[in-house]
């Protein structure tokens, strides 16, 4: 019998449960607004009578609010706006590509690093100073290609003037035209073989295919850079253990002595204004 009592304890808990939801939704669903049973008849806001002691007619109800969000465009070629903000919110989370592969942030940054790695002192300056550095010169280097961008592609489609494609197109144009100007031929024809493309003209080729004939093309010219940056300072380091070999020193690290050579030669020569002199002209 207690056997009994406790297993129909927890069913009768359950039924009690239920029945106090259904009284308390009840009253709930008599109050929705908006619902007609079948025998109602449906009233004309238009016809309902103006109220008493007022001259005016009744005014038709409101509209309730409403949030659409939809992927239909203004029918005039623009994008919606929910699609413009989607295509930002892309460009944004590329741009720091964008920064690096398009401009001439990869060469910059590659013959700083040079530099830094030819001197001997790999935390000097740091990163964030090398960075930085890099990212003023490019916005420096880029200052005509941004305000050609600004002035034939973004002006005008704030203005309203042309769709979103056509300022897609116009931005580009410029960027395509300075990554041409830096990139090698030979670079170009390879890419456009890879791609399956026949002769093209320059006005034509695509983008697929520019950035990375410029982005190979950078690399190559940083190198080169790098090399010619290293050869002094090899120099050095030759002579230096030649001296310490025929004192006898051979115990003593040539960079110990090399270092402070490397720094007193770079300092004299004022070498960061040649370096940043030499970056600014391959561009030109």
């Amino acid at each position: 019998m207690i056997l009994a009592r406790r297993s129909i304890a927890p069913r009768v808990l359950c039924l009690l449960a239920v029945a106090v939801l259904l009284c308390l939704l009840m009253p709930l669903a008599h109050a929705q607004p908006g619902v007609i049973s079948p025998g109602d008849e449906v009233p004309d806001a238009t016809s309902a009578p103006a109220a008493p002691g007022s001259g005016n007619a009744a005014q038709p109800a409101a509209d309730p609010f409403r949030l659409n969000i939809g992927l239909e465009g203004s029918g005039n070629g623009q994008v919606s706006v929910a699609v413009q903000i989607v295509l930002i919110m892309t460009l944004l989370s590329v741009a720091p590509s964008i920064v690096l592969l398009m401009t001439s942030f990869t060469r910059i940054v590659i013959v700083l690093g040079f530099v830094r790695t030819a001197l001997g002192t790999p935390s000097a300056p740091s990163n964030q100073i090398v960075v930085g550095l890099s990212l003023f010169l490019t916005f420096f280097l880029m200052g005509p290609v941004f305000d050609r961008v600004h002035k034939e592609a973004i002006t005008p489609y704030l203005d309203q003037q042309i769709t979103s494609a056509e300022a897609m197109d116009r931005a580009s144009q410029p960027l395509k035209d300075f990554m041409l100007k830096q990139t090698r031929t030979r670079d170009l024809e390879y890419f456009l073989e890879l791609g399956g493309y026949g002769p093209t003209a320059v006005r034509d080729l695509p983008m697929r295919v520019v950035i990375p004939a410029f982005v190979v093309s950078e690399l190559q010219t940083a190198f080169q850079m790098g090399f010619l940056l290293f050869l002094p300072f090899l120099v050095i380091d030759f002579l230096v253990s030649s001296v310490l070999m025929a004192l006898g020193m051979m115990m003593m690290p040539p960079v110990t002595v090399a270092l402070p050579l490397k720094l007193l030669l770079f300092v004299l020569v004022d070498g960061w204004h040649l370096v940043v002199q030499s970056i600014v002209r391959s561009f030109a």
